[in-house]
């Protein structure tokens, strides 16, 4: 597998995992909605999240929860813009942008961030990979069925994980004839798909190796953990933490995470483990 993506001529190196730190500048983020939707208190989460061992914060102002509130365009280039701005003069963090907009995304690049994380994968925005291509930043492709809004009811595969990685598979090869050079995939936990597919895909991780690029995993917190469980989504720490290990297991490069210093602690772990 590629063990490395391009920033700026700058080389990341993925051999040993990094943590991804989630940053909603939202008011309606199923996990920590409204905490951060001013820019000192992002900036202050921030420059923690960058502290507990955060390679990456990825910044995002549109809430993906099934039955979240839309946001024009314009109202998400608000939101997140100037929260960049601000983390990149006062941090040297690597900073991503969670959206599926083109505009967003060249808006975020342009205020100082240097990925672009797009749920969607260039499926609802149909200039995305283009801009991504010419703004010559690392892009992370992510799975999904259906649309946040209505995506957790009744999702159906013939063969979740098969599909999933000839999805991905295919993806990596439009981006690449997009002239996209850096590439991660990411499965998509969660996003159209059921408890037990979440747990089928993440037992099958390593399977998406193949695809010889960086694997990101993105399971903090999600409702397959706390429903699980039967906690709050704030009680999943403990579920999360266990998981993160079975997707090092599986050979995720990049843990995408609610709570750093716990990622950060197994990622170590994991490290020592493996000498």
């Amino acid at each position: 597998m590629k063990r490395s993506i391009n920033i700026k001529g700058t080389a990341l190196d993925l051999s040993i995992p990094k943590v991804m730190g989630i940053l909603n500048v939202t008011p309606d983020s199923f996990s920590d909605g409204g905490q951060f939707s001013s820019v000192e208190a992002a900036l202050n989460q921030a420059v923690r999240m960058q502290e507990e061992g955060a390679s990456i914060i990825d910044v995002g102002g549109y809430s993906s929860r099934p039955g979240a509130d839309d946001v024009t365009v314009q109202e998400e280039i608000d939101r997140v813009s100037a929260v960049i701005e601000k983390i990149a003069k006062e941090s040297e963090v690597y900073i991503s942008i969670d959206t599926f907009r083109a505009e967003v995304a060249r808006q975020a690049i342009r205020a100082g961030a240097h990925i672009v994380n797009d749920i969607s994968a260039g499926e609802d925005d149909n200039t995305m990979l283009s801009t991504v291509s010419a703004l010559g930043v690392p892009y992370i492709a992510m799975h999904k069925q259906g649309v946040p809004l209505t995506m957790h009811v009744n999702p159906n595969y013939d063969d979740v994980v098969n599909e999933v990685y000839g999805y991905l598979k295919s993806k990596v090869l439009e981006c690449r004839s997009a002239g996209i050079a850096d590439i991660i995939i990411d499965p998509g936990f969660g996003f159209g798909k059921t408890i037990e597919h979440n747990f089928q895909l993440l037992s099958s991780l390593s399977k998406f190796q193949e695809i010889d690029v960086p694997l990101l995993a993105g399971i903090s917190r999600k409702s397959t953990i706390y429903k699980t469980l039967d906690v709050l989504p704030n009680e999943a720490v403990n579920g999360t933490t266990f998981l993160h290990a079975f997707a090092l297991l599986g050979g995720a490069n990049i843990l995408r995470v609610h709570d750093v210093k716990e990622a950060m602690e197994c990622t170590k772990l994991w490290n020592r483990m493996k000498g």
